[in-house]
């Protein structure tokens, strides 16, 4: 999905998945905020050297992996597009999934996953949780 080359982020209403976020900044073990996170859809940000294949084929998803010194690499998602030109401005494109059936299939044990990374509400989880915390309610 390509974003929209428009200027203007105005207001927006904070979706589900972002007051979910909201909940969990507060509880980290709240069983309703991390089932409406589950059951959200994010932006994952395509990656530039990503092939053909994983762009168009529906049942693929590259990841995109930022690397941290001293930290664990990390896959950053979103939950809107605003929330993700503030971190990532130059993405041009997208795609759409689910993040339950994304946490469900986990890749690696060393590869945390986080949301809104750049907003107040962002949350990273780590490896050993995305697939406990997240892909639960896709099995």
């Amino acid at each position: 999905m390509d974003i929209p080359t428009n200027n203007h982020i105005g207001p927006w209403a904070a979706s589900p998945a972002q007051q979910a976020l909201n909940a969990l900044a507060l509880d980290t073990a709240d069983t309703a905020a991390l089932d409406t996170l589950a059951d959200s859809d994010v932006l994952v940000p395509v990656p530039d050297d990503a092939d053909e294949a994983a762009v168009t084929d529906p049942t693929m998803v590259a990841l995109p992996v930022l690397e941290q010194p001293g930290a664990a690499p990390v896959v950053p998602v979103f939950t809107s597009e605003p929330e993700m030109a503030e971190l990532l401005p130059f993405v041009s494109r997208y795609r759409l999934v689910p993040l339950g059936a994304l946490a469900s299939q986990w890749p690696d044990e060393n590869l945390d996953l986080t949301i809104d990374a750049s907003s107040p509400h962002g949350v990273t989880f780590a490896a050993r949780e995305v697939r406990t915390l997240l892909g639960r309610a896709a099995s």
